[in-house]
């Protein structure tokens, strides 16, 4: 199964298993969600549900894994199953929280798992059947497992790495915070000395959908030319890196690592170098 599905593919999905997840942020999220959403939708919350967040961001940055523990209850008060088929949007083309979800239910063992090409914009245009208020659904069993199915990395993996030139590391936020210029978000202007920049935005092409699979690979394999093989990726809070190694699984790579802490940790650190280019 391709982890992007189209609001048309979604619009004729018909499964009893089906379970849409609504995965907009931000301080408004739920009341949005509240006045409009696509039927049958569920909230997930960024801060509550897809992370635990701690007192200091220098250890595990702004938005850390929440425990497999809670995040198993978390799973069964959506009401998932085993054999559910989830599809999550959000209103950034998944670079919000529906790719941070996406993530972690595949690093929970969920394989069918898909994020909505284009996210609730698309929706709407594709005039797939919206409600409002809370929908009512019941709870799943609780399914545990021990450990995040998918690969992560720590800040001193990632230093490690880089001091032997063992992995390439792929910083995804926008070249203007690669390089310094300014922050909008952390406390320090910067990158992470040894990564690389490919920006989340150019998985995307002019209309805000994922490009073709073929054309990610294609764009991918010429950029990582001739650099260690291992990925590890990372952006400001480990939400928006989900966005390229979802963009990865589409085009047929193996899931790379990812950094949970990113740039809010590692910039919080203050023994740590910071590079810049300006």
């Amino acid at each position: 199964m391709l982890s992007i599905i189209s609001a048309n593919e979604l619009k004729n999905l018909h499964k009893e298993n089906l379970i849409i997840l609504d995965a907009r942020a931000g301080k408004d999220a739920h009341q949005k969600y509240l006045e409009n959403h696509i039927k049958g939708a569920r909230f997930i919350d960024l801060d509550k549900d897809l992370a635990e967040i701690g007192k200091d961001a220098a250890l595990g940055g702004r938005h850390p894994l929440p425990t497999i523990e809670k995040f198993s209850k978390t799973i069964s008060r959506l009401g998932i199953s085993e054999n559910s088929h989830i599809v999550i949007y959000d209103d950034k083309n998944g670079a919000n929280a529906a790719a941070r979800t996406w993530w972690m239910l595949k690093a929970f063992g969920f394989e069918n798992v898909q994020v909505l090409d284009g996210g609730f914009q698309e929706a709407e245009k594709t005039e797939l059947k919206f409600s409002s208020g809370e929908e009512v659904f019941e709870k799943a069993k609780i399914i545990e497992i021990k450990d995040w199915l998918l690969a992560v990395s720590s800040l001193e993996d990632v230093e490690n790495e880089l001091t032997n030139n063992s992995a390439t590391v792929i910083d995804v936020r926008d070249s203007y915070r690669y390089k310094g210029e300014s922050e909008p978000i952390d406390l320090i202007a910067g990158h992470i000395p040894g990564a690389i920049n490919i920006p989340f935005s150019e998985n995307l092409d002019e209309n805000g959908f994922f490009l073709k699979p073929e054309i990610l690979r294609e764009k991918y394999l010429k950029l990582l030319q001739n650099k260690p093989t291992k990925l590890i990726v990372h952006c400001g809070s480990g939400v928006t890196a989900c966005h390229t190694i979802l963009a990865l699984d589409y085009a047929g790579f193996d899931i790379p690592n990812l950094y949970v802490g990113s740039w809010s940790e590692w910039s919080r650190r203050k023994v740590k170098e910071i590079a810049k280019e300006v």
